[in-house]
């Protein structure tokens, strides 16, 4: 029984340790999924093609028989022709002409004129129905915006009775010509009083021919319908196109039509599963390479999960987005902000780092886009010039600046591409440059994206650094106020950290921006910390050892509460955390161990709680803060003693194992060294003892 709780302990542990590991596959497994789902159904063609150019490949046969396709600029001209060739249905209104003639007569009763006498009356009557007739079995039509400016002889389809007659406009009344009519007869009818009768006969003018949109549409649709999409067959085993030969507009619409035949084809039963393994292949193999370069080039960004998700995140997103635009508005392929990845990865991390991110995505959405080529080497200039733009990017203006790089690059390589394959300017499409100036804005919105994956990330950036760095900030000013000796201090210790990490190659504005920040603990007690001390007045005289150690190891707890307090980004609340790693209050510790003698006791009053430093840039800080705190002791300091401080000092913490977290080497600490001798001197103003010439 107790070796089964032993071996189920050792495999819990074991489990425990791949912890992460299993979490990284599983982040690469879902990444797989979700591109896998991204893609189309249909198969891709496997030839490229161009229009204007030769073809390279061996001689193509019709696998099966195919219509051609007419081209969209044909079809959309036949659209055009047979829209502008559909007629506008209007309905008469058979029972219009009893409700004018009903109208009238009640029109007429209403009207007070005493000398019209009942013959008279039944003459305007029987004059008035025959004006009335004779306008109304021609018709009035209601115009619409659509005729107004359409020749008189314009046809248009006349529905009476269920039957559609063709007839041109001028044959029907307008109101205006209706009127006229009425005038012209008017004038020749005897007997009758023409300026009692008009105003009649004009208020029962309206239209009794009347437009049918519902018709129209119908006719409209059916008109589009009735096109044909395609011109011609090719036949299974017919030539399609030979080696060598040009393709001319009416080969590249051949096989234009060949690669959306296959690619409808091969979207269903067994080759559907063929070509969904061959995907899965493909793209493991990116996200493998992905991987493998991580960890091996990259081990330090690799190993902590949450770089795995945001790197895989962005590569994500973006082919989310291409594929959507490619659904919805492939015109709009070239809008597409592919370089806002590398923008982002720089930004977090290196141009390294960001070129490799950035192939990556362009590789798997080369299986995505057409013209995978033209696509790949557009991409690939872009970004790298992208990347370039923004090696040291410490100011929010450097944004335009690429963006700005981005469409030009987009634009002259466009240029370039269309004078290789057409040899004229003449085929430029301004459409084209209007896209690569949205994706060029749409780049802008990497500057709110990197300030949201911080916040997400708990990551920090050079251009957050810049501003964390400023001795302006409220935290720093409220240090400089309250402990201007600790303010002091950290100034110093910051260039010494920030000159130590540009010497082995690490992150110097992080370094020197954590060192800044490293004491904000001693904010709440400045009096117990020796540098803000004054007047020879020490409050550690009346404490005793356990509680001075208490209060001094207690400036970290309370700096981390207040870092936090204040918002301050994971990354520098780790110097904070590490700075004193796991080490002694020595002058306390020694004293106290001094009064006990050989008696054994509880040190743990006097230690730090840890943890030790896990970067290069934190293990930096811990050399150079112990040692500039501890060369404020030496009196009058020469070469010597400043060489032998940090000799011993760096010793003493390598001793206790303070770095074996970071990934510092042997190199990187014999270089911090002469670096940190090297500020210490100029600090002091010590000259370099050379040896005399004898």
């Amino acid at each position: 029984m107790p070796n089964f709780y032993l071996m189920k302990f050792i495999i819990t542990k074991k489990q425990w340790n791949n912890y992460y590991q299993i979490n990284k596959i599983l982040l690469f497994l879902i990444t797989l999924v979700i591109l896998l789902a991204l893609f189309p159904r249909e198969g891709k063609f496997k030839y490229e093609f161009q229009r204007g150019k030769p073809w390279q490949h061996e001689d193509l046969i019709a696998p099966f028989d195919f219509a051609i396709l007419k081209q969209q600029s044909e079809l959309q001209k036949e659209r055009k022709t047979a829209l502008a060739e559909a007629y506008f249905f209007f309905r008469v209104d058979a029972e219009k002409i009893e409700y004018v003639k009903s109208d009238f007569l009640a029109r007429l009763d209403r009207t007070d004129q005493p000398q019209v006498t009942s013959q008279a009356k039944e003459l305007i009557i029987k004059t008035g129905f025959a004006l009335l007739d004779s306008i109304y079995s021609k018709g009035i039509i209601e115009m619409i915006p659509e005729l107004e400016n359409k020749n008189p002889e314009f046809m248009i389809a006349v529905v009476k009775d269920n039957t559609a007659k063709i007839v041109p406009i001028n044959n029907l009344f307008t109101i205006g010509k209706a009127n006229e009519y009425i005038l012209l007869n008017l004038a020749s009818v005897q007997g009758v009083d023409g300026k009692f009768m008009l105003p009649l006969l004009q208020a029962s003018i309206m239209y009794n021919v009347l437009y049918d949109e519902d018709i129209t549409l119908v006719q409209k649709e059916q008109s589009l319908a009735s096109i044909s999409i395609t011109r011609g067959m090719v036949q299974k085993g017919e030539r399609i196109i030979a080696k060598g030969e040009l393709v001319n507009e009416t080969k590249y619409q051949q096989l234009e039509s060949l690669r959306l035949e296959f690619e409808s084809k091969s979207g269903s039963g067994y080759n559907f599963k063929m070509i969904l393994l061959g995907r899965l292949i493909l793209i493991s193999m990116a996200l493998l390479v992905f991987g493998l370069f991580m960890y091996t080039f990259r081990h330090d960004i690799y190993s902590e999960n949450r770089n795995i998700v945001l790197l895989l995140l962005l590569v994500t997103i973006m082919v989310t987005f291409t594929t959507f635009v490619m659904n919805m508005y492939i015109s709009y392929i070239m809008a597409v902000p592919i370089c806002l990845v590398p923008i982002i990865v720089r930004t977090f991390y290196d141009t390294r780092l960001a070129l490799f991110v950035h192939i990556i995505t362009i590789i798997i959405l080369g299986f995505l886009v057409p013209n995978s080529f033209e696509f790949l080497f557009m991409q690939l200039i872009t970004g790298i010039f992208t990347i370039i733009s923004i090696v040291h990017l410490h100011h929010r203006s450097q944004f335009f600046f690429t963006s700005l790089m981005i469409l030009i690059s987009y634009s002259v390589i466009y240029i370039g591409m269309t004078l290789m394959q057409d040899g004229s300017v003449d085929q430029l499409n301004r459409t084209s440059f209007l896209m690569f100036g949205i994706s060029a804005m749409l780049t802008l919105f990497s500057y709110p994206l990197i300030y949201l994956f911080e916040k997400i990330f708990g990551m920090v950036t050079d251009v957050s650094l810049i501003e964390l760095s400023d001795t302006n900030s409220t935290l720093l000013r409220e240090l400089a106020m309250k402990s201007p000796g600790t303010f002091q201090h950290s100034l110093i210790v910051s260039n010494i950290a920030e000159e130590a990490a540009r010497a082995i190659g690490a992150n110097s504005l992080l370094a020197r921006t954590g060192a800044l920040y490293h004491d904000i603990g001693k904010l709440d007690m400045p009096m117990y910390y020796i540098e803000n001390q004054s007047g020879g007045i020490n409050p550690h005289d009346d404490l005793s050892y356990e509680e001075s150690a208490r209060i001094i190891t207690g400036h970290v707890i309370r700096g981390i509460e207040k870092a936090r307090l204040n918002k301050l980004p994971e990354a520098i609340i780790d110097f904070i955390r590490t700075h004193h790693g796991t080490r002694y209050t020595q002058y306390f510790y020694n004293k106290f161990k001094e009064e006990a003698g050989d008696v054994n006791f509880d040190a743990s009053p006097f230690r730090y709680k840890g943890p030790v430093p896990h970067s290069k840039e934190t293990s930096i800080l811990m050399m150079a803060d112990s040692i500039e705190a501890a060369s404020r002791s030496l009196k009058a300091p020469t070469e010597r003693e400043v060489s032998e401080l940090v000799e011993r000092l760096i010793d003493n913490q390598m001793e206790y194992r303070q770095f074996r977290n970071s990934s510092l080497t042997l190199k990187d600490i014999s270089t911090i060294k002469k670096i940190i001798k090297k500020k210490l001197l100029s600090i002091y103003h010590i000259r370099i003892e050379y040896p005399s010439a004898h």
